[in-house]
């Protein structure tokens, strides 16, 4: 039998008033989503370890199996092994968002949508005005930006330290920016995201956490001063638009050390990942899964749900396990749009389970189907919240439970009930007939 996963990242939510007291899930149109709760089985998942931040990073980590204890570094490495960049024993790597400021408060995440071919001027501009004067300032290379995608990029500072509090930037938004400026984890002692990664044992050796806590704090201080003056940022001020005025480094760590899935689930002989974000590529890469990009995949709204559908379809002619992941329902989620999170849910549903579905159906070998999100990120929060996610579970001829739709009410009933962590892939991958 082979697997897939087909994950819509922030998908659960809240109860909305201005949906009768619904959440989304409950009142979005995902007929597809419904079918295979009532056909299937369906649970919940605590996707976040106790002591760690909600963010996707850790809990796609966790769906997938890994004990976040043993191999959790951050977004920073993740993303560096989807962009290509081959991490050195010294390297801190730390994910670098470009964002958007104004009146002193962090307006978006993302630089006000900002695109690649635009990021990728402003990522060449900070190499050669602020990094390049801190390298000749310190007679090494100190410190570099690499280019993601979109909003999502890579800082790379040699013998920075991991042991930082840096605060996510999509979990504050209309926030006061300047009272979250990175500080040292000895010398706060606690922080909402002071999360011990690893035994400071074998770790390599590195500056003092306050000295890279003071370094980053630098950096997006003095970027502010040089993006305000970029030509793209002028223009977009002149026709009162969000700028992409700043970078926020949060999700730094050291190179990780993670066995493949084929090492894990001798089921597994090969497999994909299908996503437009770095950090699942990364995750992925490290699992050892191949990555397949499909063109036009935006993780937006206006994502290329239909190639996915197709690159997963392909995947499952010669691979054992596929996963695929969505961005575009949490990026609704974190911008507090509860019309485009419905539109998305329903996209999903429609344009990429259901066919899907459908194809796996005509296939030789049975195909047992999985759907979820990591974590929700519910409209009225905009933020990742630390919540258990409902989840289904179907194949051809399984026995199905009571539950008659997929929501986050409905779920608690499933015959899985609350499972934790990498119970999840153990019981989804216990399913080989």
């Amino acid at each position: 039998m082979k697997h897939i996963i087909i994950l819509g990242d922030g998908m659960a939510d809240h109860a909305v008033e201005r949906l009768g007291g619904k959440t989304l899930l409950q009142a979005a149109d995902k007929p597809m989503m419904d079918w295979l709760a009532k056909n299937g089985r369906t649970g919940r998942l605590i996707t976040v370890p106790e002591g760690f931040p909600p963010g996707s990073e850790v809990a796609n980590t966790a769906i997938l199996g890994y004990d976040l204890n043993k191999v959790y570094e951050g977004r920073g490495p993740l993303e560096a092994a989807s962009i290509g960049y081959d991490m050195q024993p010294d390297d801190f790597a730390i994910r670098c968002n470009i964002i958007t400021l104004e009146n002193g408060k962090i307006i978006t995440h993302n630089g006000g949508n900002l695109q690649t071919e635009d990021a990728r001027v402003l990522i060449d501009y900070l190499n050669e005005t602020l990094a390049k004067p801190i390298n000749e300032r310190e007679g090494c290379e100190r410190v570099k930006f690499i280019c993601g995608i979109q909003y999502r990029h890579l800082l790379i500072i040699k013998g920075g330290n991991k042991h930082i509090i840096c605060n996510p930037p999509h979990d504050h938004p209309n926030e006061e920016w300047r009272n979250l400026l990175p500080t040292a984890e000895n010398v706060s002692g606690k922080g909402r995201y002071n999360v011990i990664t690893s035994s400071r044992n074998n770790e390599p050796e590195a500056e003092t956490e306050a000295a890279t806590a003071s370094l980053i704090s630098e950096l997006i201080l003095k970027s502010q001063e040089l993006l305000a003056k970029h030509p793209y940022n002028i223009a977009k001020a002149a026709k009162g638009e969000r700028q992409a005025n700043s970078i926020w480094p949060w999700s730094g760590g050291y190179r990780p050390s993670m066995q493949t899935l084929m090492e894990q689930y001798p089921q597994i002989k090969s497999g994909t990942v299908i996503s437009a974000v770095d950090l699942i590529q990364g995750i992925g890469k490290y699992a050892g899964l191949k990555i397949v990009k499909v063109p036009g995949a935006t993780g937006l709204a206006d994502t290329n749900y239909e190639g996915k559908a197709q690159a997963a379809i392909d995947a499952l002619q010669h691979d054992d396990f596929v996963f695929v992941h969505v961005e575009a329902t949490d990026e609704a989620g974190h911008d507090g749009d509860l019309d485009l999170k419905l539109r998305a849910i329903n996209y999903l549903d429609q344009r990429l389970i259901k066919p899907i579905y459908e194809a796996t159906q005509q296939m030789a070998e049975p195909v047992c189907i999985a759907v979820l999100p990591d974590h929700p990120t519910p409209v009225e929060l905009r933020i990742h919240v630390n919540e258990p996610v409902p989840f289904i579970i179907y194949h051809k001829g399984m026995e199905p439970d009571d539950v008659q739709r997929y929501d986050e009410v409905s779920c608690v009933s499933g015959a899985y009930g609350l499972l934790r962590l990498n119970q999840f892939m153990q019981s989804f991958m216990s399913i080989d007939h």
